[in-house]
């Protein structure tokens, strides 16, 4: 992939921009064609999480510029109220979990953006262990 101001191609080396639900900043960047690192800053109602995604992308159908992903992933993250998900978690419990990831994207040729949709099912480790899933509609500046 060739590194520009913007990429106005099928494909892109790095994207940023926002994903909803909840919402985040995201910053995604492939090392080859076909294996990226996603980072999200998630601010939601209770406080605050940061998480890395290791994503393995393919092609879907002659689509171009469309492509499925998957991957492993880690969260860390502090609440910032008194929390229940069926056990309380106090003002400043820590949280730390595994996530994966499982979506689609499309990146317009002839602009820099791509969109995304994906499920996020995590692994809450800390305190009271539990199972949820996130993930959502991301829009992304690609360059």
């Amino acid at each position: 992939m060739k590194a520009s101001a913007q990429s106005m191609g099928s494909s892109y080396e790095t994207a940023i921009g926002i994903k909803f639900w909840p919402a985040a900043v995201s910053v995604k960047h492939f090392f080859s064609d076909d294996v990226a690192v996603e980072g999200l800053l998630n601010f939601w109602d209770r406080g605050f999480r940061v998480t890395g995604l290791y994503e393995i992308h393919g092609a879907i159908s002659d689509i171009e510029g469309f492509r499925w992903y998957v991957g492993p992933g880690a969260h860390i993250g502090v609440y910032n109220d008194n929390y229940y998900h069926g056990h309380q978690y106090n003002n400043g419990a820590l949280s730390l979990g595994v996530d994966g990831v499982a979506g689609v994207e499309y990146k317009f040729k002839g602009a820099p953006i791509q969109i995304s949709a994906d499920i996020q099912p995590y692994l809450e480790l800390l305190s009271h262990p539990y199972i949820d899933v996130w993930g959502g509609i991301g829009v992304r500046y690609t360059f």
